[in-house]
């Protein structure tokens, strides 16, 4: 390491050319180690996000790290154990709902979740929402709790791909988040060290994503399935929409009211809900317990039904520290009521016609929901719940969301932006499938 010079790595970098593997195997050494300070990380990302970085580039960063913390190993717990991942998006509160509906169904999931990033929300953050909820867990509680329970969910540690959670962090307010292969090697380097079997990929596309186009969602897809396959980790990506807020809630404990809700069998046909099935039925099939993706789909829909998600998820909050109570009344959070509404201006009459998810995400950061620098706490109970959706009818006057914020300061300006984010139309709008599409080492398949 001593003739290892960040400034050549980033000037190279700035200059469009290529770093080999042992230039970035050094630099994320390093940053890791605190030898590189953020300033000069800063600088790297930013030339990398303007300039991207090849496919090999992409496979080394993941390497790198990957191997610069702990590999989980899970090969000891009974059962083939499938991973989760999402990559963001405003309201974005399906693996909350996901993962005890699969494990209810004899699927083990293990799952290592992130904060909010950008204008998109957290799990983590949503989580801990619930009093007392634990999301530091030691690499010895995730194991012992996916053996006993058949799920987990929780943050890194220090042990697992410390340098991804130190980059994560720096990419969410550097503007270096919207990068196919900085994103791929984030999230394949967390994935990789969970310790699953194999792994689906909700790869979220629209204006409240990362990724904007089509185009982008299907190269991501492509680059971190092609990660997978290079270390045995069979992946399916499916590629849903978020041009418009997923479900009628954006923030923290807001969505879980929702989670909670979606998991005692209400809001069944749902958009929020058509993409958990549609993952549910992939984990499900990957797993072992289903002989394709629609029978695995069924299975989900009936642990929905016998309430059986419903108790997993209530036996992984307790496990996990949080009140269980709550499941039972969520009103009782503190501090959770709305301290405002949202009501639609005059001439708003017919239908909603659209909601822009990236207004409405940056909005609920506003509240509280999220960070706009590093070092900054989030606010459990901030967002919006009772969000208007495209299709809904419309009349002056009637509210189009309520706030939840501890900062009375922030919601004149939250209630001007979420106003901003509606139009509407005398007729209901068309609407675009919730599923697009689903890639695997098959290829692709068009499913909305």
């Amino acid at each position: 390491m001593s003739d290892f010079n960040p400034v050549r790595l980033i000037a190279t970098k700035r200059d469009g050319e290529a770093l080999a593997p042992s230039d970035l195997k050094d630099l994320v050494e390093a940053y890791t180690n605190g030898s590189v300070p953020d300033y000069q990380m800063s600088a790297f990302l930013m030339a990398a996000y303007i300039n991207g970085l090849s496919d090999g580039e992409a496979a080394a960063l993941t390497e790198a790290m990957l191997h610069s913390g702990t590999h989980i190993d899970l090969s000891d717990v009974p059962g083939i154990k499938v991973g989760k991942h999402s990559t963001g998006g405003v309201g974005d509160k399906v693996s909350p709902i996901l993962v005890p509906v699969v494990a209810s169904c004899g699927v083990p999931v293990a799952k290592l979740s992130g904060r909010g990033l950008g204008h998109t929300g957290g799990t983590l953050d949503k989580l801990e929402s619930i009093p007392g909820f634990r999301t530091s867990l030691s690499v010895e509680e995730y194991r012992r709790q996916i053996e006993e329970l058949g799920l987990v969910l929780a943050g890194q540690t220090g042990d697992v791909a410390p340098a991804d959670k130190k980059i994560y962090a720096l990419r969410d307010v550097t503007a270096t988040v919207d990068s196919i292969p900085l994103i791929a090697a984030s999230i394949m380097s967390k994935k990789l060290a969970e310790g699953n079997d194999a792994l689906v990929l909700d790869v979220k596309c629209g204006r409240g994503a990362f990724m904007k186009t089509e185009p982008e969602a299907r190269s991501l897809a492509e680059t971190m399935t092609a990660i997978g396959a290079r270390h045995d980790v069979p992946a399916t990506a499916v590629l849903t929409n978020m041009d418009v807020p997923l479900g009628r809630t954006v923030g923290n404990w807001p969505e879980m009211v929702e989670v909670i809700e979606c998991l005692r069998g209400e809001h069944t046909d749902t958009r929020l809900m058509m993409i958990v099935r549609a993952l549910a039925g992939e984990m499900i099939a990957l797993g072992g317990k289903a002989e394709s993706a629609s029978a695995g789909r069924e299975q989900a829909q009936q642990a929905l039904n016998s309430g059986a998600a419903l108790e997993r998820f209530r036996q992984f909050v307790e496990a996990q520290g949080g009140d269980p109570r709550l499941i039972d009344d969520p009103s009782a959070r503190p501090d959770s009521d709305s301290i405002a509404v949202v009501r639609a201006p005059e001439g708003a009459k017919g239908y909603v016609d659209d909601l822009d998810a990236l207004a409405i995400g940056h909005a609920a950061v506003g509240l509280g929901a999220g960070r706009r620098t590093k070092e900054e706490e989030v606010d459990p109970v901030a967002g919006l719940s009772d969000l208007k959706k495209p299709g809904d009818p419309i009349a002056p006057g009637e509210a189009l969301a309520h706030l939840h914020t501890q900062s009375p300061e922030a919601v004149e300006r939250a209630q001007e932006a979420v106003r901003d984010a509606y139009t509407f139309a005398d007729t209901p709008p068309d609407r675009a499938a919730p599923v697009h599409a689903r890639y695997s080492a098959e290829g692709w398949t068009q499913l909305g």
